[in-house]
């Protein structure tokens, strides 16, 4: 996944949020800051932008195609007389920019489209907007909304400040709501309006059967250097934490630098003003307890410094979009159009030979977790194209695999190597060569005698092995979001009824053969089994990666449901290692999903280690599209059992009745839920019947974990 970039930070940061669970202290003022050189005290990054740099300065966010930015401030209740903010775009294309502020649960934003105001010499344009205006019904609201109005090329980068409410109150922070404003609208970041049905359903858990231990490192995420560690997502207690992105196939540990690639006018940039942003990566996982995970650059070149850019338009000439703040790196498109050619790769970068790689791996020993063997090298052609325009073969993937895992193998003899990282379904299939030739043509693939590319590569990395004594590949890793419209794979993506059920109905891709999914796909994905199946034909006692996911929503209930059905899924389907892209905002619903199986209670409650046989409908004739999944844990002595009942029904508790087989008598019990009304878990005891099974009550749209005591 693309990560955003201009000099520093690599990914998309949200700035930290007081854990609501902690409560928030009293308060109002004259003037809100939502961003000020930096996010506000309390406010979170909810966009949904591919690109959103964050933290240094103005925020700089990729608008074209209609992206935008929401800042939100969780739980507030918020009123004002303006919003004021500056804003600069990086060419003039006439009224361009909606605003709206809302919040969650709204279906219809309230938007206002900025127009007829004047930016002055340097660009920026400075505006007050009554907030009567933006809001007429003088409903409170938690966010705002920056959206582009028109479809424009990429890249399209729009620059934002001085982001305030001002005259602000947050009937929120003082205890009360306004009169006017909804039951829906005073609600907890995600919450939405629900009906008040029952159903009742019989679930089971079977201590006994299908027990298999769950990896801890399926509770990952994907942050990258040191500033954003400074964040905090540490409260949900992640597992382990991948640098990836773009710009780590350029990373230059000698120098501290790395390229943005098609990200940012693939400029090389030092990152986070740390003498060594790797080294610092893994000092804070360290001190953190958390795993390491480092993506290993095998592109063959890396940047040589943190200044140089590969299309200058000194250079090159005019070009389609150029940096807005330098001014001279252009995005090396002709104003035709026409892609221009990059000229030599030393005009940013050096050669990094395996043995570069090799170098690296022996000086950080022992304190990598797992190795990725680069990422996404099926798309270098597009994100890295100015090292290397031509798209990637089966045999180019191969080599370079081989290489530089026989590199990394030898510097670090007990690594673990992952690999070959690839974008997404159609990587799973063909390379980069057919994608360009076209997949109806598929040259590359028909050379390979037409075998689909992932299970060819597993059986030559095998052979390699073989016929060299080095061993290449411990784990096959592949990225997975979901591709139907609006559902958003970035943490964004649209929140309205019918996207919130497609975004769940999206995670059945993760295992369910009898899903087709529901985009240009449109075919069964059935991720976790389909690797499996590859992995026993072809590579036998491999692990599954899946190096990112993630479902979109992330501010929104839906991204929570979806975030904590994803997670339940992979314990269950038996995966080495997930990471969350990058990680969820503090205090968001899919936060709350990681701390449904990592932290739930605050105090280290937690999913246990090994997955037991569980069933979320007995009853005869369920259908496998019940709104309601169950997933249940034990540990080693099998004294402690825990469940997590991800109730995906808007409109419906569950009334369930879990029957215990296999277990011990439960002497004990207590939930804990989340429905996103609430500023996290509600804690709850609960009544012992006769040991043998467990009833409890699952709010519509909700997440219930459930931690017995057995005896």
């Amino acid at each position: 996944m693309a990560l955003g970039l201009v000099a520093g930070l690599a990914c998309a940061a949200h700035s930290p949020v007081a854990d609501a669970a902690a409560g928030r202290a009293a308060s109002t003022a004259a003037v809100e800051i939502a961003y000020d050189g930096k996010l506000g005290a309390g406010w979170s990054d909810y966009g949904w932008s591919p690109t959103r740099v964050l933290g240094k300065g103005p925020a700089q966010i990729e608008m074209s195609e209609q992206f935008g930015w929401i800042v939100a401030k969780p739980g507030a209740a918020l009123q004002g007389a303006s919003l004021d903010f500056r804003y600069r775009l990086p060419q003039p294309v006439g009224r361009f920019l909606r605003v709206a502020l809302t919040r969650d649960g709204e279906a219809t934003p309230r938007q206002f489209s900025v127009a007829n105001f004047k930016s002055g010499k340097d660009g920026w344009v400075d505006v007050s907007m009554p907030i009567a205006k933006l809001n007429p019904k003088k409903l409170a609201f938690d966010r705002i909304l920056f959206q582009g109005d028109r479809r424009v090329n990429a890249p399209f980068v729009v620059q934002f400040d001085k982001v305030r409410i001002i005259g602000a109150t947050d009937a929120a922070s003082s205890g009360s709501v306004p009169a006017s404003t909804s039951a829906s609208t005073s609600a907890a970041p995600g919450a939405v309006a629900k009906a008040s049905g029952t159903r009742a359903t019989t679930m089971s858990i079977d201590c006994a059967a299908q027990r298999k231990p769950i990896s801890p490192l399926i509770y990952g995420i994907g942050f990258s250097g040191s500033s954003v560690l400074k964040q905090d997502p540490w409260s949900m207690q992640p597992a382990a934490n991948r640098w990836g992105g773009n710009p780590t196939s350029r990373y230059n540990w000698e120098v501290n630098a790395w390229n943005t690639a098609n990200d940012y006018f693939f400029r090389n940039v030092g990152i986070n003003d740390a003498p060594n942003a790797a080294q610092a990566f893994l000092d804070n996982n360290e001190r953190l307890g958390i795993t390491s995970a480092l993506t290993i650059p095998m592109i063959g070149w890396v940047a040589k410094d943190a200044s140089s850019y590969s299309f200058p338009v000194s250079v090159f000439g005019p070009q389609q979009y150029t940096d807005p703040d330098l001014g001279d790196p252009g995005n090396g498109v002709a104003k035709n159009g026409s892609k221009i050619d990059p000229g030599p790769p030393t005009r940013t970068s050096v050669a990094a030979p395996p043995e570069f790689v090799g170098k690296w791996v022996a000086a950080i020993k022992g304190r990598v977790g797992m190795y990725f063997l680069d990422n996404e090298p099926d798309l270098w052609d597009s994100t890295q194209r100015d090292v290397h325009p031509d798209p990637l073969t089966y045999d180019e993937l191969l080599d370079r695999s081989i290489r530089y895992g026989t590199a990394v193998r030898q510097a670090d003899p007990s690594a673990v190597i992952a690999g070959p990282s690839s974008w997404g379904w159609p990587a799973y299939f063909f390379s980069g060569a057919d994608a360009k030739a076209g997949f109806d043509k598929a040259p590359d693939r028909k050379a390979h005698g037409g075998q689909a590319l992932i299970p060819w590569y597993l059986q030559q990395m095998r052979a390699a092995e073989k016929r060299t004594g080095v061993h290449l590949l411990d784990v096959l890793d592949v990225h997975f979001y979901p591709q139907a419209a609006n559902v958003g794979g970035g943490g964004g993506g649209s929140t309205d009824p019918e996207t919130n059920a497609l975004r769940l109905r999206q995670t059945r891709g993760l295992w369910d053969p009898t899903y087709r999914d529901e985009s240009w796909i449109g075919e069964p994905i059935e991720l976790i089994p389909r690797m499996q199946k590859w992995i026993a034909d072809s590579a036998p006692g491999l692990g599954i990666s899946i190096g990112e996911w993630n479902f979109g929503g992330e501010g929104h209930m839906s991204g929570g449901l979806a975030t904590a059905e994803a997670l339940g899924r992979f314990g269950e389907g038996g995966v080495r290692s997930a990471f969350y892209w990058t990680a969820p905002p503090n205090a968001s619903p899919s936060y709350w999903a990681f701390r449904a199986f990592r932290n739930v209670d605050g105090k280290g409650l937690r999913f246990r280690d090994v997955s037991v046989a569980s069933n979320a409908n007995t009853a005869a004739g369920a259908s496998a599209a019940s709104l309601t999944s169950l997933f249940a844990s034990t540990d080693a002595s099998t004294s402690k059992l825990t469940a997590v009942i991800v109730n995906m029904d808007p409109a419906n508790s569950v009334d369930a009745s879990i029957a215990l087989a296999g277990c011990k008598t439960v002497t004990s019990f207590r939930t804990f839920t989340y429905d996103g009304s609430m500023s996290g878990f509600q804690a709850s005891a609960a009544t012992v019947g006769d040991g043998r099974s467990i009833a409890l009550r699952s709010p519509a749209y909700s997440i219930t974990f459930v931690a017995a005591d057995l005896g």
